[in-house]
């Protein structure tokens, strides 16, 4: 005979079958400081996002009780920038720690659907010419349509013996390929590489790789640090500075790419759960790459809405794997031309 098996329903057990929407907490009934202090973002921000993502977390359910979407994004900030699932977060907004994990999963994707409208370079030239004018007015380098860098972020070991997402430092992370502009704008965002790739092969198999060779401006570069080969469309500092001018680029060309590592630790700071101080991101590793990817998205709306302030000190516990920074001079001779001519024409 067949025996009938009680699925659990952990908010019922919590809150009793009076609720049909679980929306116990108010944005109205608490301060600007409480929900900047407890989920990350103002009242105006978490509102913009109910308008942007609703449609997406108000698909059907077979649940009698629905979340809404204002909980579930609440939920998700929550977690993004303190990186724990706390029971006391949980109580603030109703809904068991079960309840938190699914608002997680549920909000990323609706952010990870929405990455390519956030993310990406811009098509129309006054804003590309925009985007070249505020690079140069950093460090005087012409011609920089963004600034390239890995960063790594740590992950749990995934079931399978996979050594692939073993970096240097002997730890499971994820090997996230960005670009951003002259304001920490992410253009580019590819979260899905494993820790083990070194930054050059990443980018030799990214598909920001086929997007300048193939398809996109001719008349401008990235620029990227010494771990990645010189190319047309990307310009690395020279191993060796010998004359005035070449001194002269490497440290316009320092000065400017650092605004990446500025965005890094800018991510790091705002979202917590990629930062390491609770730990790993408990997850596999294409959940735990959309989990980044969503963040990066946050990151850019927070920019849109003048959320940008700029951390002082470096954040984070997930030491970045050193890479070997030898000589990685492209055998391309149109690359290195272009960059002579660059040192001939800005620099000398």
């Amino acid at each position: 005979m067949a025996v009938p098996i009680a699925v659990l329903d952990c908010d019922l057990l919590l809150y009793g079958r009076g609720h049909r929407t679980l929306d116990r907490f108010k944005l109205g009934d608490v301060t600007d400081e409480y929900l900047v202090s407890t989920y990350g973002f103002p009242r105006q921000f978490i509102y913009y996002l109910v308008d942007l993502l609703g449609a997406s977390l108000s698909r059907p359910t077979q649940r009698s009780r629905a979340i809404s979407p204002e909980t579930q994004i609440l939920a998700a900030l929550g977690f993004y920038t303190s990186g724990s699932f706390q029971t006391r977060m949980g109580d603030a907004i109703g809904i068991s720690q079960a309840s938190m994990s699914r608002c997680v999963a549920n909000v990323t994707e609706a952010l990870v659907e929405r990455a390519s409208q956030f993310i990406h370079f811009p098509e129309d030239e006054a804003t590309i010419q925009s985007l070249k004018d505020d690079f140069y007015g950093l460090a005087g380098m012409p011609g920089v349509l963004g600034v390239v860098d890995c960063t790594h972020v740590a992950i749990k070991a995934p079931n399978a013996e996979d050594l692939s997402y073993v970096n240097r430092k002997g730890l499971h992370s994820l090997n996230c390929l960005m670009v951003c502009d002259a304001r920490g704008v992410l253009l580019s965002a590819e979260t899905h590489w494993p820790g083990s790739l070194p930054d050059c092969t990443v980018l030799q198999q990214a598909a920001l790789t086929n997007q300048f060779e193939t398809e996109l401006h001719k008349d401008g570069w990235l620029l990227g640090d010494s771990s990645f080969f010189l190319r047309t469309w990307l310009m690395t500092p020279l191993h060796i500075p010998e004359t005035p001018a070449e001194y002269r680029y490497n440290m316009a060309h320092s000065a400017t790419h650092n605004v990446i590592e500025r965005t890094f630790r800018t991510i790091r700071s705002r979202f917590r759960c990629l930062d390491g101080s609770k730990g790993t991101l408990q997850y596999s590793p294409e959940k735990s790459s959309h989990i980044i990817l969503a963040c990066c998205v946050l990151h850019n709306i927070s920019l849109e809405h003048g959320l940008d302030v700029w951390p002082s000190p470096a954040t984070g516990h997930m030491e970045q794997p050193e890479e070997e920074y030898e000589q990685m001079e492209s055998m391309d001779s149109e690359a290195c031309r272009i960059r002579q001519e660059l040192l001939l024409t800005h620099f000398s």
